[in-house]
This record gives structure tokens, C-alpha cells and sequence, in this order.
């Protein structure tokens, strides 16, 4: 398996509600999570400036990708892909 056939296959379940549910409102979730509870734990124990870096960044990239996984599953089950304008 190539680098070309794992795009293809990542653009192809990015197109599928059921990945982007396990995405969107379990995993990314989670991680956002422990990764808040770290970052707290980090500023607690002393380390204020790499546990800042990790509260601020990292927790908020996996509420974005989240959010942006639920806009998309939600797009994806409005609009299917294989539904065309035929109505």
C-alpha cells in the first residue's frame, strides 16, 4: 500500500457519516479532554508555559476538528453523495 491508495482511502471514509460520527463526538472529544486535563496538570505542577501550549493549542485543535467533523456529518447526511439533482 502506497502513500497515494491511504490518501484514497482517508478522502474516501471523510465522505461516510459513520467515520466522521466516531470522529466528531467520541474520539476527538476524548482527546480534547485528556489533553485539557494534562495541560491543567501540567500549569498545577509547575510547567505554566508548556501546559499554556497545551490547553491552548492541542485542546483547541481537537475541539475544532470536532466541530468540524459534526458540520461535516451533518452535511453528508443532508446531502449524500450520490444523490444528484434529480428530483
Amino acid at each position: 500500500m502506497n502513500f497515494a491508495d491511504l490518501k484514497a482511502d482517508v478522502k474516501a471514509a471523510l465522505n461516510k457519516p459513520e467515520p466522521l460520527f466516531l470522529l466528531g463526538y467520541m474520539l476527538f472529544p476524548l482527546l480534547a479532554l485528556v489533553f485539557a486535563a494534562l495541560g491543567l496538570w501540567m500549569i498545577i505542577s509547575g510547567q505554566k508555559i508548556p501546559g499554556l501550549i497545551v490547553l491552548l493549542v492541542v485542546t483547541q485543535a481537537f475541539t475544532f476538528g470536532a466541530l468540524w467533523a459534526i458540520g461535516r456529518r451533518r452535511h453528508i447526511v443532508a446531502n449524500p453523495p450520490g444523490d444528484d439533482a434529480e428530483n
